[in-house]
């Protein structure tokens, strides 16, 4: 049986319920909210006094590589949901890109069996085409009945049109919803970094902006003529963004999701050379940086995800040949802080919205909200402590932050999922 837990004299920011307040929380002994409100007095077993910090519904990250299985050196679906219990994070959807790909019914059982063993809540987005090849569809409806909330060839777009289309079709078909990598790999070659003055500086290849909008157009294209669903990952520029913009002003079903870093970072991190600030899509200048933000005011991004990607310190050392790919779950909260609440950008209710509502809403799972009967998944922090980021104390294995050394403000102190005490901060 579940502790019964009070969370007293907290402010409470549920976006999803448009609820703003200080009160106290009651988690029962079946892992539910069952009262939000003021000076709360029913038997507990377990009394937090949360003056002065935060508790909104736990976040829902909709973009995580948990490298299991096949990559478990670098990370694991256990380690991966402490991470995510450190930062806040309740729920999360973990990407196809594993050995071997979750393009069968048996590799969504697997994540689904390891997961009861997580803290936190981990769903399984299937492939769209077997063993990410971009040949032959898989077999969506199979995979959805076994569990996928969502479908993705994420790190390697369907390069075929007419098979995205069917994609698209058959997952709307089935009320889901494709999470689309948008790059044309002919325009990125072997591009390390953004193609600028930076780029010609360092002497390496670079990725041009066009490589990521020409893939926003062509599944916003697509998603026009079918009426379909379609989800735009990890957006990092200025002319992608207008593409998206014009679409949702035209009534196209299209959603997106931006990341931390590119928001807060840009191109210039890559003159220190160092692999850990090497992503795909990369960092972009600085007028993509503010075009995101922008973007982030106006509504055209829904939601931020951390596109977490562990790569082991080895394998991230050489600038040139490491892997792409930086991790982020447990600096995402304080990152929004930082750089976007903090700055005035946006509000505090507006990021948990973004960081917890909307994504769940996209997703289609039970999260996202503290309303009475709901899943007792809430992060509890403190929006105004500042600390610097130090990757050797992270939960998980890998180490690979672009915010490493940096001070951030907002620290997570408690997490709950589904009723237990997940996290606690220590410091």
């Amino acid at each position: 049986m579940l502790s019964r837990t009070v969370i007293k004299n907290v402010r409470i920011i549920d976006s999803g319920a448009e609820l703003d307040k200080t009160g106290d929380i009651y988690i029962n002994d079946e892992g539910l909210i069952s009262a939000v409100g003021e000076s709360i007095t029913d038997e507990a077993d377990f009394i937090i006094d949360a003056t002065g910090l935060i508790a909104s519904p736990g976040l829902v990250d909709m973009h995580v590589h948990t490298r299991d299985p096949g990559f478990t050196h670098k990370e694991t679906i256990l380690t991966v949901g402490d991470c995510a219990a450190a930062g806040g994070v309740t729920s999360l959807a973990a990407m196809p890109n594993t050995k071997p790909a979750i393009d069968h019914i048996d590799a969504i059982k697997y994540i689904i069996e390891r997961a009861k063993h997580s803290k936190v809540k981990i769903y399984p987005v299937a492939a769209v085409t077997k063993d990410l090849k971009g040949l032959e569809l898989a077999d969506f409806a199979q995979l959805k009945k076994a569990g996928a909330i969502a479908f993705s060839d994420d790190g390697e777009p369907v390069s075929n049109a007419k098979m995205m289309a069917h994609a698209l079709k058959e997952t709307s078909w089935l009320g889901s919803t494709v999470l689309a990598h948008c790059e044309d790999k002919d325009l990125s070659a072997a591009g390390i970094m953004n193609e600028g003055a930076i780029s010609q500086m360092l002497g390496v290849e670079g990725i041009p902006c066009s490589s990521e909008s020409v893939g926003i157009a062509r599944e916003i294209a697509l998603a026009s003529a079918l009426n379909a669903r379609v989800h735009i990952c990890h957006v990092s520029t200025a002319e992608g963004l207008e593409f998206i913009r014009f679409a949702k002003r035209a009534g196209v079903k299209v959603s997106a999701e931006t990341c931390p870093h590119y928001f807060s970072l840009n191109e210039e991190q890559l003159l220190h050379q160092d692999a850990d600030y090497r992503m795909n899509p990369p960092l972009r200048a600085e007028h993509d940086k503010r075009a995101v933000i922008r973007a982030i005011i106006d509504g055209t991004i829904d939601a931020i995800a951390t596109d977490h990607a562990p790569h082991t310190t080895q394998e991230k050392l050489d600038f040139y040949t490491a892997p792409n790919g930086v991790i982020g779950l447990e600096t995402s909260l304080a990152a929004g802080i930082t750089y976007l609440v903090n700055t005035g950008y946006i509000s505090l209710f507006k990021l948990i919205y973004m960081m917890s509502t909307i994504p769940a809403q996209i997703l289609g799972i039970d999260a996202g909200t503290l309303t009475i009967g709901s899943p007792a998944d809430i992060v509890v922090f403190n929006p105004s402590e500042r600390w610097v980021v130090k990757p050797e104390l992270f939960q998980g294995n890998s180490r690979n932050s672009p915010f490493k050394g940096m001070e951030l403000c907002g620290r997570v102190k408690y997490t709950f999922c589904d009723g237990n005490l997940v996290y606690q901060d220590k410091i």
